[in-house]
């Protein structure tokens, strides 16, 4: 027995087991984070916002899948590199142009960097754990130094509302329609949220005026005028032929596309949009 341990002891030294996160992926997923290493090589010296920009475009007409999260019963880091939703499709983008980054990339180090993107302290623990509201979101990875929100340098305003949707409506959540340990979880979340007295983000009768001043590939989360509810949709501004329009998983394309519209079309086309929040990646 005590080889048995001295052989594993030696393997890991060496690398050939890996210590990985618990993560749910397939060898699809696999199979396209190495297409996506062959692809990224040689902009690997690229500035910042041009490797996102070839990371995000790299993905270009893969499908809009709703809850692509919410697949097990247990909370796990899911990897699907094969179809996304608005957060996800975010989340991916940053997590493989950071690990693009590393000496020697590998699919380790991308399940860490997605682990530390998406849950708060970079650990899953339950449900609660994952940063489901955007401004939460932004609050946490700027405290990990991974973005900065510049929405108040870009002249936005406070939103000062009460944060609780998801409590509010359990019933949207099948974690959360008859798990009350998961729910208090996630009122605690709330209120600690809370607690930070609100969010800037800049409205949606400036962002036009402000276009000009949005870093490239900076991440966008449309802000709501929905009760309880920070942002509705999120994804990347995105610069071409002179105007800034995003890039994003859309439902409404069911793909992954460079918006035609101009962020500020967008916006002024949604009934509740009430303007954007800005996080640059650094």
């Amino acid at each position: 027995m005590k080889s048995i341990y001295i052989t594993i002891f030696l393997l890991l030294v060496a690398g050939v087991i890996s210590a990985q996160p618990k993560a749910l992926s397939t060898p699809e997923d696999q199979q396209l984070f190495n297409q996506y290493l062959s692809f990224i090589e040689p902009y690997k010296e690229l500035p910042g916002d041009m490797l996102l920009e070839k990371t995000a475009t790299f993905f270009l007409g893969k499908p809009y899948v709703a809850h692509t999260l919410e697949v097990t019963d247990e909370e796990t880091l899911v990897v699907n590199l094969r179809e996304f939703d608005c957060t996800t499709f975010v989340e991916t983008v940053i997590a493989l142009t950071n690990t693009a980054r590393q000496e020697k990339p590998a699919f380790g180090l991308f399940l860490d960097e997605l682990k530390k993107i998406r849950y708060r302290e970079g650990q899953v623990q339950g449900y609660a754990s994952r940063l489901h509201y955007t401004s939460d979101w932004v609050f946490e990875n700027e405290r990990k130094g991974l973005v900065e929100n510049i929405s108040r340098a870009l002249g936005g305003v406070k939103e000062a509302k009460q944060i609780q949707f998801m409590s509010s409506h359990r019933d949207a959540y099948k974690q959360l329609k008859s798990d009350d340990k998961t729910l208090n979880e996630i009122i605690s979340m709330e209120n600690e949220i809370n607690r930070r007295e609100g969010f800037y983000y800049l409205p949606k009768a400036e962002i036009a005026l402000k276009a000009n001043s949005l870093p490239h590939m900076a991440m966008i989360g449309f802000t709501t005028s929905i009760k309880g509810l920070d942002v509705t949709h999120m994804g990347f501004s995105f610069r071409q032929d002179g105007r800034l329009t995003f890039i994003h998983a859309s439902s409404a394309k069911n793909k992954v596309v460079i918006d035609e519209k101009t962020v500020s079309d967008y916006c002024a086309g949604q009934k509740t949009c009430s303007g954007i929040l800005v996080a640059e990646i650094m």
